[in-house]
């Protein structure tokens, strides 16, 4: 059976940034929208490309990504249904800062800069919104920078997979279920540490009851004790 149709309207009017729009409005910036669909793993763009859009998340995960010059990959965020990316685009029209790749079968709502500028302008609400979620960005960038300089392995795996949970996370009772399948290496690449690492401290961490891996999927059973272990400091 074929699915229903997307609703660009209902999309927009409910999303954070632009619910307060008048209906109007709301009609005007779905028709100039665009719906696109990509598969899992696709590149949705490159750093360097043209910065001419900004994108919300229907379905699905993309990850914020930046590679070294040896290739090594560095995950800065990533961004999960409701969510927006490519905003900084819509500020300032420079390239990208980095990559964006489809964890898994995505659709995205694009608006373009073009199209947008005018609802900016007209909506002061809505640069302030954006503002907001940039400063959640540096926020998380600042984190990170200190994990990496500051904190030990343990520390930085705890804080990490807590930053997951705070987002993914599904509660059960007194357990917390991160509802995102990332790879050894891809949670390496989220927090500067290599899959040999994360995998000792998972395996130490699963045999001590701090939590549980099945299917790929992490449970954190003991957030006390993870809370306790990102504490702690070189």
């Amino acid at each position: 059976m074929a699915s229903a149709p997307i609703n660009r309207e209902s999309i927009l009017a409910g999303h954070f940034l632009l619910k307060h729009l008048r209906p109007e409005e709301i009609t005007r910036l779905a028709a100039s929208a665009a719906i696109v669909h990509h598969p899992a793993h696709a590149t949705i763009f490159q750093k360097g490309d043209p910065g001419d859009s900004m994108m919300a998340v229907i379905k699905g995960r993309v990850k914020i990504c930046t590679y070294s010059g040896d290739g090594k990959e560095l995950v800065l965020n990533i961004i999960d249904r409701g969510g927006l990316f490519g905003e900084i685009a819509v500020l300032d029209g420079q390239p990208r800062s980095g990559d964006a790749v489809a964890l898994e079968n995505t659709d995205l709502l694009v608006l373009a800069r073009s199209r947008l500028m005018p609802f900016l302008t007209a909506n002061p609400e809505i640069p302030i919104r954006l503002i907001s979620v940039l400063c959640q960005r540096l926020r998380q960038t600042s984190e990170q920078l200190e994990d990496a300089l500051l904190r030990d392995a343990p520390s930085r795996l705890a804080r990490g997979l807590l930053r997951l949970a705070s987002t993914f996370g599904k509660p059960d009772g007194s357990t917390v279920r991160l509802d995102i399948r990332l790879s050894q290496q891809q949670i390496g690449n989220l927090i500067g540490m290599s899959r040999e690492s994360i995998n000792k401290h998972i395996v130490d961490w699963s045999r001590t009851g701090y939590l549980e891996v099945k299917n790929g999927y992490i449970t954190i059973i003991d957030q006390e004790a993870l809370e306790d272990l990102s504490e702690s400091v070189e």
